[in-house]
C-alpha cells in the first residue's frame, strides 16, 4: 500500500478557509440587495407604464365616443339603438 501524502489541516487553516467563505457570503448578500433595489425600481417603472397605458386606452375610448357621436349628428352614421 502506498501512503498518500497528507496536508496538515490544522484549526488555523480552517479558520482561515472560514473566513474567506464569510467574506463571499456578504459580497453576495451586498449584491443581492443591490438587485433586489434594482427589481424594485424596475416594478415602479411597470406600474407607472402600466397606469399611463390605463390612462392612454380610456382617453382613446372618450374620444372614439365622441367621434361617434359627431358623426351621427352629421348623418354620416346611423344611430345606435
Amino acid at each position: 500500500m502506498v501512503a498518500s501524502p497528507m496536508v496538515d489541516v490544522t484549526n488555523a487553516l480552517i479558520y482561515e478557509v472560514l473566513k474567506s467563505v464569510q467574506a463571499q457570503l456578504v459580497r453576495l448578500g451586498n449584491e443581492l440587495g443591490e438587485v433586489k433595489a434594482e427589481l424594485r425600481g424596475i416594478r415602479g417603472h411597470i406600474g407607472g407604464m402600466q397606469h399611463d397605458i390605463t390612462n392612454i386606452y380610456l382617453k382613446l375610448a372618450d374620444h372614439d365616443d365622441r367621434l361617434e357621436r359627431i358623426e351621427t349628428r352629421l348623418g354620416l352614421i346611423e344611430p345606435a339603438h
